[in-house]
């Protein structure tokens, strides 16, 4: 694919929603990566069931460890995994606490470094909380680069350093959301709505699928 394509690509992409943000709910950097560490392996709005019940009766560090993690669970419970997601938020509260002065850190090193928290949480921080140009590639945004080959790769970490460096400079910062809205409501996995499609006559994928398929 040619850098013209891929810039009318995320250019359509902009116009079709020109201001993108994550579907989690959240009212601050902590609440955010609360929400990000519970949304591996679940969905958005599974995730923010949950928070919506939690965050108005704890919020901060402090607040979630005084809830304990037996207490944690009863807000989480619904949440796949949540037994290993209430051990690491309760242990990420005490170190953001003990090292951090209870404030998410703005830096990789030190997010990567709070339990429950790799490298793709730590890029949906720096870009959705602090307005870094980072692309967590999730399993939407893996699909949908290697689909259209905007950005083809064999793992998560080929596909992001392709993206960063492909991805025209004024459209980086919200690569990540239009992407991961992309393959979430348009280019889904068993049948992606192509017909429906702003870019379809730039996307190189050679299987697309059109009348029944885009229902």
């Amino acid at each position: 694919m040619n850098p013209q394509k891929r810039a009318e690509i995320f250019s359509r992409l902009q116009k079709n929603n020109p201001s993108p943000t994550t579907e989690l709910n959240y009212t601050s950097p902590f609440e955010l990566l609360v929400a990000v560490i519970l949304s591996a392996q679940a969905t958005d709005k599974s995730v923010n069931k949950a928070t919506d019940k939690l965050f108005p009766v704890a919020n901060t560090p402090e607040a979630i460890v005084k809830l304990d993690e037996n207490g944690l669970k009863t807000y989480i419970k619904t949440i796949g995994l949540f037994n290993s997601k209430a051990k690491n938020i309760i242990n990420t509260c005490r170190r953001l606490i003990e090292k951090h002065h209870s404030q998410v850190p703005t830096n990789r090193v030190d997010l990567e470094a709070l339990p429950g928290v790799g490298r793709k949480t730590a890029n949906v921080i720096l870009n959705t909380a602090f307005g870094e140009s980072t692309i967590a590639v999730d399993t939407h945004i893996f699909r949908v680069a290697n689909r259209t080959k905007i950005a083809p790769g064999k793992t998560v970490l080929e596909v992001e350093k392709k993206l960063l460096k492909v991805v025209p400079e004024p459209f980086k910062k919200d690569a990540h959301h239009w992407l991961i809205l992309h393959g979430r409501y348009t280019c889904m996995a068993r049948k992606p709505k192509c017909g429906e499609c702003v870019i379809e006559d730039l996307c190189e994928y050679k299987h697309k699928q059109f009348g029944a398929g885009t229902q």
